[in-house]
């Protein structure tokens, strides 16, 4: 029985049968795996190629493209290297490598793409103040917005109003443009807006009373958000430094006995180990985030 287990407690054993599993699993799976992949990089690349759009970045579709697998064959370059000479590991690695990192560009570019959501609705404060002034004084809606774009030049609110504009220039009715504008935001404030200025030019009403009235909610809106930001603030940075922590300890594993860092770098259990540790960190961030974002 002792022999028994020693043998099959044997690294090389242990090696030999984690690599006939994986090979068994790759062998029975590909179709699935390089599906897999194609979807994710596709669906990352496509996701990429509009948020670039929506944001008005001016460049070619072609270079985000070569950016992105540029980017992609680099970070799974440099992994393969730094596992070598394991070979399997560097290539399993390596292929993670290049898919996170399509992965990675996509969450960068939608947060991108949220800031500037944000930054939109905190303008939307100072741009309804203008507005309303402007409709006072007898101006359009879209004359009011045509007042905001000179006066808030730098930011993303004069933009969207400006292809709200283009778009009604170009024979598209004002309702359909200020829709397509809430379709392109997706924020709670921006509906209200659109909502509140479609139903008003086809009933009639005070639009500069509303406008205003809108405003108002917009920066109480402001102050309860920014109040709970600052009281979550806390947990949020907990999530972060729980989540360095383990590889903070394999670092230091690593300066200070090397011989067991290597165990996990160079054995099929410890790459089990790491996938396994990689995976509930990523679980524990998720459920971290969940916890301390609240929707206003």
């Amino acid at each position: 029985m002792d022999m028994l287990r020693s043998f099959f407690l044997d690294p090389f054993v242990l090696s030999i049968v984690m690599g006939f599993l994986v090979f068994v699993f790759f062998y029975i799976r590909w179709p699935g795996i390089l599906s897999f992949f194609k979807d994710k990089t596709f669906s990352s690349q496509k996701e990429v190629l509009k948020i670039v759009d929506m944001m008005m970045i001016k460049t070619s579709k072609e270079k985000v493209v070569l950016w992105l697998w540029s980017l992609g064959l680099s970070l799974g370059f440099l992994i393969f290297l730094a596992c070598w000479p394991h070979l399997v590991l560097g290539l399993g690695f390596g292929a993670l490598g290049f898919l996170f990192s399509w992965i990675g560009v996509q969450m960068v570019m939608r947060s991108l793409w949220e800031q500037r959501c944000d930054q939109v609705v905190n303008q939307m404060v100072e741009g309804m103040t203008i507005m309303t002034n402007g409709v006072k004084v007898g101006l359009s809606v879209t004359q009011a917005m045509e007042r905001v774009i000179k006066n808030m030049k730098e930011g993303p609110l004069a933009q969207e109003f400006q292809l709200v504009l283009n778009k009604t220039r170009l024979g598209m009715s004002v309702e359909e443009a200020f829709n397509d504008m809430e379709k392109r935001m997706d924020r709670q404030d921006v509906t209200m807006m659109v909502v509140a200025i479609n139903i008003l030019k086809e009933t009639g009403g005070n639009i500069a009373e509303t406008l205003a009235t809108i405003s108002e909610t917009i920066r109480e809106r402001q102050k309860v958000q920014n109040k709970i930001k600052a009281l979550t603030a806390q947990g949020t940075i907990q999530a972060v430094i729980v989540s360095l922590v383990p590889f903070l300890l394999l670092v230091m594993m690593f300066l200070t006995n090397k011989q067991h860092a290597e165990l996990m770098l160079g054995t099929p259990l410890g790459w089990f180990s790491l996938l396994m540790i990689l995976g509930l960190i990523i679980i524990g961030g998720v459920l971290m985030k969940k916890i301390v974002t609240i929707k206003v």
